[in-house]
């Protein structure tokens, strides 16, 4: 509002540049005993005064209105503050070879697909032949199945498994606890449609072994696991999967547990199912 506004107007001024003030005459002989005479000045004051509360009210009235959690914005908008709070969806109760399933045919469905999927896929139990085969059958699509176990099985080699200390089944050795565990930090959607999507979820990770002689200690790491999927006409299943190092942040000043510590944490602690 400027200041000629708040005062209503040209009441004031300079007149052929004399630096005098104009003097407002009456138009004809009025009562001097009479009501005073209002000024224009006055009137238009009270009417920027009015129209100013009424923007206010209105203002408010439509801050009020306004929903409690953003519209969903394109994706190349910065993300709403709701992305990385809980949407209070429970997590499914179905499973299928052990795993979580029946997720929902959206985006919600589509996180928790996939966050429930690293879990599985960074556990111990990919280590052991048969279980990891039951992993890969209950969270393969049709047509990468065989594809998906075949990697799998390039990468959990028998060479892999001595060398971490492991026996042929991925058993550790008498008096240790073999530890590979999974903590999802986030998961988000780079692209979805109804019946494809890709997921990255952001993870911590465990793998080592316990024990006071034990070569490979207990350490954490973290990563970020991509996985492709596609709807099978009931759930979410993987196409294609990839790792990537990071986002690592940096290791708070925290003490080390002992390895019993940490061996009794693993078999005490039970994991979760994930709903996003």
């Amino acid at each position: 509002m400027s200041n000629d506004d708040q005062y209503g107007g040209a009441g004031h001024g300079e007149v052929g540049g004399t630096g005098q003030t104009r003097t407002r005459l009456p138009e004809a002989p009025a009562d001097p005993y009479g009501p005073a005479r209002r000024t224009a000045r006055t009137s238009r004051s009270l009417v920027t005064v009015v129209g100013v509360v009424v923007l206010l009210i209105a203002a408010i009235a439509f801050a009020n209105q306004s929903p409690d959690t953003p519209d969903d914005r394109p994706a190349d908008d910065a993300p709403a503050a709701t992305s990385t709070t809980a949407t209070g969806t429970d997590p499914v109760t179905g499973k299928q070879g052990g795993l979580p399933s029946g997720f929902a045919q959206d985006q919600q469905g589509a996180q928790s697909a996939a966050t429930n999927f690293a879990v599985a896929l960074g556990s111990d139990a990919m280590f052991n032949p048969a279980r990891r085969h039951s992993i890969v059958d209950a969270m393969a699509e049709d047509g990468s199945r065989t594809r998906l176990q075949a990697a799998f099985d390039a990468d959990y080699s028998a060479g892999l498994l001595a060398q971490i200390g492991l026996t042929k089944d991925g058993l550790a050795p008498t008096g240790s606890t073999f530890v590979n565990r999974t903590v999802p930090a986030g998961a988000k959607v780079k692209t979805f449609s109804a019946g494809s999507a890709s997921v990255d979820v952001w993870c911590i990770g465990m793998f080592g072994l316990t024990g006071d002689k034990s070569t490979r200690p207990v350490t954490s790491s973290w990563f970020t696991l991509s996985m492709t999927l596609k709807w099978n006409g009931s759930d979410w299943k993987v196409v294609e999967t990839s790792q990537k190092d990071g986002p690592t942040p940096v290791t708070g000043d925290v003490p080390v547990s002992t390895s019993d510590e940490i061996g009794s944490a693993v078999t005490e602690f039970g994991g979760f199912t994930y709903a996003r």
